[in-house]
């Protein structure tokens, strides 16, 4: 392969990296159908491949990709004789091309992209559909998260969230559920599933559940941006409360990993790194949110998270506030995950520390928390504070079997070889 295809091809793949979910999402709404979109974004960057090396990149990728995907399926369905006319849906393309030939008009292919990428979002959110359902397809599809990273994020076996993503789908099929963003008196109903799929997207790329990098920067802006779009959309203080949430913890990323990509702890980061300009407009929307009054589980996510980026130091964190937010929140949304995080800040208030290990290793009782390794890294981290080593490396290297990251096996490696030391 010579230099200028190599690069044309690094190029593709980063187009496909960076739009192959935007395309997938558009073909949806051309298609109708979730399979046929699939099928059919890979041809269209099988085209790609073939054509762009003699022929060269257009000027607007994304409206070529859509173009040829499109019209790909349709040769696919006349070849197996069951065409359906997709007349409805020529005005559209037919756009789309006319914007890519013009490359002083690339606002509309812009806006329509955008457009798609909500009504997917609430398609895949409809309430005909189980809430883990919506979920896991609007992480599967949408974002292009692996069956793997969506069944971590569940804590859920992968077979059972593929099975799971089949039904959705069939069933957006079987009941003709809409493909389109649902009337401003609907959108209230519908907000806490779309909040909740955007927030697992963000924390997929904000600690990836496996693989040789810590972070997927990619899935950690995409979550912001449609959170962004969502607030035009819904100016809800749910909507502002997961944005300041994601700014927030957007802003200490920096610090999160050093030079060579590597986990650095919370108490061990320099705070000078953190982006002052996130965390001023995380805490300013935390704000409007708490005072309108009709805040939930994630302004008080937010609020926590405020409230490490207040200190200067680790040493300077309000430990006991965290832990009244954190009983706030429990009575919002209770969960084993937010037991186990408040069980941690208390652990770190003055004479919290053996209240703080009884209620981890209470947590680890329960089925759900047996195979996270954070609660046992957490068990771990609170043995040593407590002196007793061999329980610590017991709950280190319980955790390494279960971690599936690079970078955080190899931080809890480090962390057991602390103890010999």
């Amino acid at each position: 392969m010579n230099p200028a295809d190599k690069s044309l091809h690094q190029d593709i793949d980063r187009i496909y990296q960076q739009e192959s979910r935007r395309v997938f999402a558009t073909l949806v709404h051309l298609l109708g159908d979730f399979d046929l979109a699939e099928e059919a974004l890979h041809e269209a960057f099988k085209a790609a491949l073939e054509q762009w090396p003699e022929k060269g990149m257009p000027e607007y990728p994304y409206a070529w990709l859509v173009s040829a995907g499109r019209y790909k399926a349709i040769d696919s369905i006349r070849r197996q004789k069951r065409f359906d006319p997709l007349d409805q849906h020529m005005e559209t393309v037919e756009a789309l091309v006319d914007e890519s030939a013009q490359p002083g008009k690339p606002a509309a292919a812009a806006s329509l992209m955008e457009d798609d990428r909500l009504r997917l979002i609430f398609t895949c959110c409809h309430p005909a559909l189980a809430a883990d359902a919506q979920i896991a397809l609007t992480l599967r599809e949408v974002c292009g998260l692996t069956t793997e990273e969506v069944a971590h994020a569940f804590l859920t076996p992968a077979p059972t969230l593929a099975q799971r993503i089949v039904r959705a789908k069939a069933k957006i099929r079987d009941a003709k559920i809409p493909y389109q963003v649902p009337e401003q008196e609907e959108l209230p109903a519908r907000l806490h599933s779309v909040l909740r799929v955007i927030y697992l997207v963000f924390n997929e790329g904000y600690s990836s559940s496996a693989g040789e990098s810590a972070l997927r920067l990619d899935l950690a802006e995409e979550a912001i941006r449609l959170t962004r779009l969502l607030q035009e959309l819904l100016p809800e203080p749910e909507v502002s409360g997961l944005l300041a949430l994601m700014l927030l913890h957007e802003s200490r990323r920096p610090a999160r990993t050093d030079k060579l990509g590597e986990l650095v702890s919370l108490d061990e980061q320099d705070r000078q790194l953190w982006d002052q300009t996130l965390i001023q407009e995380g805490s300013t929307l935390v704000e409007h949110s708490l005072r309108s009054g009709r805040f939930g589980a994630y302004t008080l996510q937010a609020a926590i998270s405020a409230v490490h980026s207040e200190a200067s130091a680790y040493a300077d964190t309000d430990w006991p506030q965290i832990v009244g937010l954190y009983d706030a929140l429990l009575r919002v949304e209770a969960s084993s995950i937010i037991e186990l995080n408040r069980a941690i800040a208390l652990a770190m208030c003055a004479g919290g520390l053996k209240t703080g290990l009884q209620l981890v290793e209470a947590l680890l009782e329960k089925d759900e928390m047996r195979n996270y390794h954070l609660a046992h890294a957490a068990r771990a981290e609170l043995c040593r504070r407590n002196s007793d080593l061999a329980q610590a490396r017991l709950s280190y290297e319980q955790a390494l079997t279960l971690c599936k990251q690079g970078p955080e096996k190899r931080f809890i490696e480090r962390r057991l070889q602390a103890l010999t030391n």
